[in-house]
This record gives structure tokens, C-alpha cells and sequence, in this order.
């Protein structure tokens, strides 16, 4: 992008994630949640934050990360938190619940297509939060980092909804009917294993349905608005920003 420096590494790669970080006074954390490798880089992170003199991390976590999980990768996002708080590198964590970009999400079993949600939550509920809140919250940290400095930040929505409910908020948003069809988990991850996708991913995927349906993912705050100024947006406002990407799915 025009004015913004572009510099390549590997997380996986200690010397490139060190290259990278010269001269950096915050970084921002996030590993793919497909990817193995999330605890190794991590480390690598941290270390090369350590010999760099990095003044302020965001770490990515989730809102189902805890010692207890039952998902690998959500007890995998507890430790790092761990890890980074070890380095002593001055660290926030930030635990969103379900992204409203999971509408969006073209992945079997786990998708919005011809006005059907097809989800494996049950009557669980949470407060969809947008990735552009999200992001403007993690710049202000980034830009004011001693006050956050060691917090964990779950981070919601404005209201919390269900999926029969947000099914009622695209159908008024969009003008044309939405229903949400719960699957069962089994049912869930037959699909996601014909798919081809990995073991790992559908283990998470699958512990985090059992998770959403227990509450953890449940919740709202103000933590958004507080930091950033202004409040997180509604699903109808999310849905209405990507009428056209709805609109592919239909």
C-alpha cells in the first residue's frame, strides 16, 4: 500500500520474525487458526520482541481460551498468553467472541447460502463483533500501550443475539428471508471431515460449538466504545456494509 513499509517473515522462523521486528515499537500478534504451529511461534515471537526492544504486543486470543478447553486450539491461545506474559514484553489480550465475518464464512456446514444459516450452535447466544472494531481498537492500543498493558479484553458486540435472531436481523437488513437451521455437532463434523479439512481445525471448530452452546461465548461490554470512542457496530450495520458480499452468497 502507498506510505506503509511491507516487511515479509516467517513466525515459524525465529531470524526472519527477529529481521522483521527491527526498529518496531508495537506489533500485533495474530497466527492462522488453521495452521499448526501456533505455541512455536509464539515463542519465536516473543523472543525476537525480547532482542528488539518491541515496546507493546496485541496478542489474538478467543473468548473460549482457558486451561480447561476442550479445544486444542483454544487451550493452544491460553498458553500463549501465558508465554507472552512471561517474556515480559508488555503484552494485551484480546478474546473476541464469534466474528460477524463468520456470516460471511464459505466454509461447509459453517455458512450463510441461499438464506439458510446452517450452524451447529443450538439456542446459544452471543454479540456478532466486526473485525473493523476489532482493528480500531487494537491501533489505539498499539498507539497508547501503558494503559493496557497485561489486560485481557474480551471483546463483544453491541447486542447479544441468537441465531433465530440474527436470521430476523438479515432478513429485515437485506429485504429478502433468512432461517437459521441448526445442525447437530455429529452431523457438523461428518460435513467439515468430507470437506477435507483438517483434523485440528475440526476439532476446535467443533469443541468451540459445545462451548457456544454452554455460554461461553455469551456476554456484551463497552470495552470497544471505551478505548476506541465509539461503539462497536450492530449486525444490521455489519450486514448492511456488506450488502454486495450477501449478496454473492444468496
Amino acid at each position: 500500500m502507498l506510505g506503509v513499509e511491507t516487511i515479509v517473515g516467517n513466525l515459524l522462523d525465529l531470524d526472519s520474525i527477529r529481521r522483521a521486528m527491527e526498529g518496531v515499537a508495537g506489533a500485533y500478534f495474530v497466527y492462522p487458526l488453521k495452521k499448526e504451529g501456533l505455541i512455536d511461534a509464539t515463542a519465536f515471537t516473543a523472543q525476537a520482541a525480547i532482542e528488539a526492544g518491541v515496546q507493546a504486543l496485541v496478542n489474538m486470543s478467543q473468548k473460549s481460551a482457558r486451561r480447561e478447553a476442550k479445544s486444542h486450539a483454544a487451550r493452544d491461545h491460553w498458553i500463549t498468553e501465558q508465554v507472552f506474559d512471561w517474556s515480559g514484553v508488555p503484552t494485551t489480550h484480546i478474546r473476541p467472541t464469534f466474528f460477524a465475518e463468520w456470516l460471511l464464512y464459505p466454509l461447509p456446514g459453517w455458512q450463510v447460502k441461499n438464506g439458510v444459516i446452517r450452524f451447529p450452535l443450538g439456542r446459544g447466544r452471543h454479540a456478532p463483533i466486526a473485525a473493523e472494531d476489532q482493528g480500531r481498537l487494537i491501533a489505539a492500543v498499539l498507539t497508547n500501550p501503558v494503559p493496557h498493558a497485561g489486560k485481557v479484553y474480551p471483546l463483544f458486540g453491541p447486542i447479544e443475539l441468537d441465531h433465530y435472531e440474527i436470521a430476523e436481523k438479515l432478513s429485515a437488513t437485506l429485504g429478502r428471508p433468512f432461517r437459521y437451521e441448526p445442525l447437530s455437532i455429529p452431523q457438523f463434523v461428518t460435513e467439515m471431515q468430507r470437506s477435507g479439512l483438517s483434523a485440528r481445525f475440526v476439532q476446535h471448530i467443533a469443541s468451540v460449538a459445545q462451548d457456544y452452546q454452554d455460554g461461553i461465548f455469551a456476554g456484551t461490554n463497552d470495552i470497544i466504545e471505551t478505548i476506541t470512542g465509539n461503539p462497536p457496530l450492530t449486525v444490521e450495520e455489519f450486514v448492511a456494509r456488506n450488502r454486495a458480499k450477501f449478496d454473492l452468497a444468496a
